[in-house]
């Protein structure tokens, strides 16, 4: 069997960790969880979602679910990738410490992609190969080591979670999903679920991103996945799924499939070991049966009948089947809100001439909120507009150095980079300070040589500033993004005598031709 290629997105958490958040946001403000009626018990809460669902959406019989089980196993012991914490978690004998490279590994993964956690697991487990060495580690250090990760408050939640294993649970980790989700900070029922097959053997399910698309896909469910009814109805087929002879592998397993073959574009339908179970992939099948005999009518002889009302987990009839994506019609994609836009004025103050060597200011932020505990170049928040932010730049680098020339301060360009739900323009300036002697400075911020700053705690966003900064002259940084970065194209007029020599070497060109910046107009 020919090998998958490798992933193309990431084993990204996305559906997983946003989850959480709606569910931790629920539970500190009291609300009740939705679709199940208070008093309702477990066993009671079950048999109301299975009423309201068709058959069409569900596994027949418990046949059909071993037959799914086996498939993706044996797909799994054959394709697996070769990652580390895959590795500790076969080879480690100490539950507490598999059950922590486990924990460790998740948080890494969520909303990003495999490729770069592995260089960061890597360095992260040889720094800190127990809880207890994460928890006797300083915020500072894993900031640090955390930069250029993202969602940074991952770390942190992930290192107060080793403080209360170690100074409230006995330095041991809790045993089941349940425990686990319930005592630890940031750990949601995802995270939970995931540890506690892998780590412990428990037969947990598990949604993520990977899993929702496979589930969407085989089920055929095409009703927004994010919605409450639909998740109860995601989390009930993954937790009838799990192996409970293999439950880690088999949840790394359906993880697996949706990142590399049932992939968001694009899917290897070919290569997939539950093909035969996918009614996603049949319902392409008789399409393509009906469009090759030019037969008339529908090709979904065998959709979803429910016998009153709409499928509460089909497609709204509003969102018709789609021919040409084939089974990524499945899962249906939610609308995203578009990121909030602010501006900031930003500058790198560097004394150049300091003993020792160039030294550059760098400002911590606040213990909470974006970016929380990093340290940046001295900024504030400005309108779009750009009135008045030289000037409130300006208060703020006197307020951490001292009074100097206003006239120093000199626009370099401009970065955009983009959060979660921000998009932040920054507005780049470039400062340098005579003298020999070290600029005082009060507690929060601190003088760092260049090579000092680029293994600080520091975000991606500031290291695209440095870059900016770094140039000096006219020129775009180029960031993943087109057109993410720029400078002033008007810096730095040649002298009377350059002019002069520029006029004389540069080649006559005829009126109306068309200049360099004209032909891509």
């Amino acid at each position: 069997m020919k090998k998958p290629r490798a992933a193309v997105g990431s084993r990204c958490r996305k559906q997983a960790s946003s989850q959480e958040g709606r569910e931790r946001r629920a539970l500190s403000s009291g609300q009740a969880k939705p679709s199940v009626p208070d008093g309702l018990t477990r066993r009671q809460e079950k048999v109301v979602l299975q009423t309201s669902v068709s058959p069409y959406h569900q596994f027949r019989d418990t046949a059909e679910v071993t037959v799914f089980r086996e498939s993706l196993l044996s797909w799994y012991d054959r394709e697996k990738r070769d990652l580390p914490w895959r590795r500790l978690a076969e080879d480690e004998v100490d539950l507490d410490r598999r059950a922590y490279a486990v924990w460790v590994s998740e948080v890494m993964l969520q909303q990003t992609q495999v490729a770069t956690v592995i260089a960061y697991y890597t360095r992260w487990m040889q720094k800190w190969p127990t809880l207890q060495d994460l928890a006797s580690a300083s915020l500072e250090e894993v900031n640090q080591l955390w930069a250029g990760l993202g969602y940074y408050s991952r770390g942190r939640r992930l290192q107060e979670g080793a403080r209360k294993v170690v100074e409230e649970l006995g330095g041991h980790m809790p045993r089941t999903a349940e425990s686990l989700q319930r005592l630890l900070p940031g750990v949601g029922r995802y995270t939970a679920g995931a540890i506690a097959s892998i780590a412990y053997g428990q037969a947990a399910g598990v949604v993520d991103g990977n899993v929702v698309r496979v589930l969407c896909r085989v089920r055929v469910i095409g009703a927004n996945p994010n919605s409450a009814f639909v998740s109860q109805q995601l989390w009930g087929l993954a937790q009838q799924l799990v192996d409970p002879a293999r439950p880690g592998d088999f949840n790394q397993a359906i993880m697996e499939l949706g990142a590399t073959v049932c992939t968001p574009q694009h899917p290897l339908c070919s290569q997939c070991p539950v093909q035969s179970l996918c009614q996603a992939h049949q319902r392409v099948e008789r399409a393509q049966l009906v469009a090759s005999q030019n037969l008339p009518g529908s090709p979904d002889v065998e959709e979803c009948a429910p016998n009153t009302g709409q499928c509460r987990l089909c497609a709204p009839p509003t969102e018709p089947w789609d021919q040409t994506l084939g089974v990524a019609n499945f899962p249906r994609k939610a609308s995203r809100r578009p990121p909030r836009e602010e501006c900031s004025a930003t500058c790198v103050l560097e004394q150049p001439r300091a003993l020792g060597g160039a030294r550059i200011l760098l400002v911590q932020r606040p213990n909470s909120g974006l970016l929380a505990g990093l340290w940046e170049f001295p900024s504030v928040t400005v309108e779009p507009s750009g009135q008045c932010q030289r000037k409130a730049l300006l208060q703020e680098l006197q307020s951490w150095a001292g009074p100097f020339p206003a006239t120093r301060l000199q626009h370099l360009g401009q970065v955009v980079h983009t959060f979660s739900h921000i998009k932040l323009t920054y507005q780049v300036y470039g400062l340098a300070l005579e003298g020999q002697a070290p600029v005082t400075i009060p507690p929060g911020a601190r003088w760092l040589t260049r090579e000092e700053f680029h293994t600080a705690a520091i975000s991606t966003a500031m290291k695209k500033v440095f870059r900016v900064y770094e140039g000096q002259q006219p020129r775009t940084y180029k960031s993943p993004k087109r057109s993410q970065a720029s400078v002033p194209s008007s810096r730095k007029k040649p002298s009377p005598g350059q002019q002069v020599l520029d006029s004389f070497f540069r080649p006559h060109i005829p009126t109306g031709a068309p200049t360099l910046n004209s032909v891509g107009q």
